[in-house]
């Protein structure tokens, strides 16, 4: 086994000033063209050749160190539409968008590591280290792969890492299997026939069916899904009606779905559709189900996932390794790499007490403590997967 590396000081002030870069000049879905062109700057400085343009900005570069096995590393590069309200130096400088999930410290730790690599090398094999648009909602990581990422650059494995603020710092967290959450999304258009609310006898009322609907789709996960299964049913928006005194002709429901399962994530679609077809005849309204199926399950490979194991454990010691962690109900776009070839998604910790603000907050701030555990994580991973003949 190799050595746990210690990352250069130098390469830590990097990724502190690129962290910070990023930070402060937030870029959502599709739209990281300043972000792509910082990271396309490094790598090149690096030396190394640099692809540009899957998924309109997307970046892979190319670490390649003689025969031997070929694996991909990724880390996603945008933000999400909300303002940023802590009061860091760093903070955005763009109003309604802040990176709230901690993506530019996954560009900057993967950016480290590279450094690092190219610097000290250490290992036998490719490396293809990739950074991806639009992981949250739009689906990036489907669009590279759809665009022939792994067709231009064959791996045996690919690999990504996300922060776990609700993890303590130091901590890292993986298991086999589903590691996040299947993501499905619904809209439920309920027409009936409008009328004066002082006569509903005269009309179809689409707010008592839609509560009806809100009240029955409970019953997918406390009656229709296996208790030690895991299934999540939210309807999180309901729109219809003008005013006081008339019944609408129609009302909107949207909701999400999260499932870990296949079989529970097929089942639960089709038990909302059931409960929407009875509601509707015993009703006699229409009701109309719009169901969009969203991100995948990311299913880590059993050598995969003990593979990031390892490296994890070269880091920071066994004892702060849980390998049987529990699955998130969150969503990850990296499933769809997961989808194409064998691979792992690994929780790194960057909590720093109970009151550690979860991602997706406005008060969110990626924790520069654990940049140089997350470099040294894919530093450890390359070096082990991709080991030199004879002595290290």
């Amino acid at each position: 086994m190799h050595p746990t590396p210690t990352i250069d000081d130098d390469i830590l002030q990097h990724m502190l000033a690129w962290r910070h870069d990023i930070h402060a000049h937030p870029e959502t879905a599709f739209e990281e063209h300043r972000t792509s062109d910082l990271v396309a700057s490094v790598l090149t400085g690096l030396g190394l050749p640099v692809h540009r343009g899957l998924a309109g900005t997307g970046v892979v570069a190319t670490l390649h160190n003689g025969q031997g096995p070929r694996i991909a590393l990724r880390a996603d590069m945008d933000a999400l539409h909300m303002d940023e309200l802590g009061n860091a130096p760093h903070r955005s400088t763009v109003p309604g968008k802040m990176h709230a999930c901690g993506h530019d410290g996954h560009t900057a730790m993967l950016l480290g590591a590279t450094e690092y690599l190219v610097r000290h090398g250490r290992f036998q094999g490719t490396v293809q280290v990739i950074f991806q648009p639009a992981e949250e909602n739009e689906g990036g990581g489907r669009v590279m792969v759809e665009q022939g990422l792994f067709e231009r650059f064959p791996v045996q494995a690919v690999y990504g890492l996300h922060n776990f603020p609700e993890v303590p710092l130091g901590h890292f967290a993986v298991r086999t299997g589903s590691m996040s959450a299947f993501l499905d999304n619904f809209q439920i258009t309920v027409a009936g026939k409008g009328t004066h609310g002082a006569t509903p006898q005269l009309g179809i009322d689409p707010i008592v069916a839609a509560s009806q609907l809100v009240m029955a789709l409970q019953t997918v996960v406390s009656r229709n899904t296996p208790a030690l299964d895991a299934a999540v049913v939210s309807v999180t928006q309901i729109h219809g009606g003008d005013t006081w005194n008339v019944i609408p002709e129609q009302v909107v429901l949207r909701g999400t779905v999260r499932t870990l399962d296949p079989l529970v994530h097929a089942r639960t679609e089709q038990a909302i559709a059931r409960i929407c077809q009875g509601v509707a005849q015993a009703l006699g309204a229409r009701i109309d189900l719009d169901y969009r199926h969203g991100y995948p399950a990311a299913i880590n490979t059993p050598a995969e996932a003990a593979a990031a194991a390892t490296a994890a454990t070269a880091v920071v010691g066994a004892h702060k390794v849980d390998t049987a962690a529990p699955p998130i109900m969150a969503s990850e776009d990296f499933a769809f790499m997961l989808q194409a070839v064998p691979g792992a998604y690994i929780g790194m910790g960057t909590g720093r007490g109970p009151d550690t603000p979860h991602v997706h907050n406005p008060y969110y701030d990626f924790n520069d403590h654990a940049l140089p555990l997350g470099a040294a994580y894919w530093v450890s991973l390359v070096q082990q997967q991709l080991p030199l003949e004879g002595p290290a």
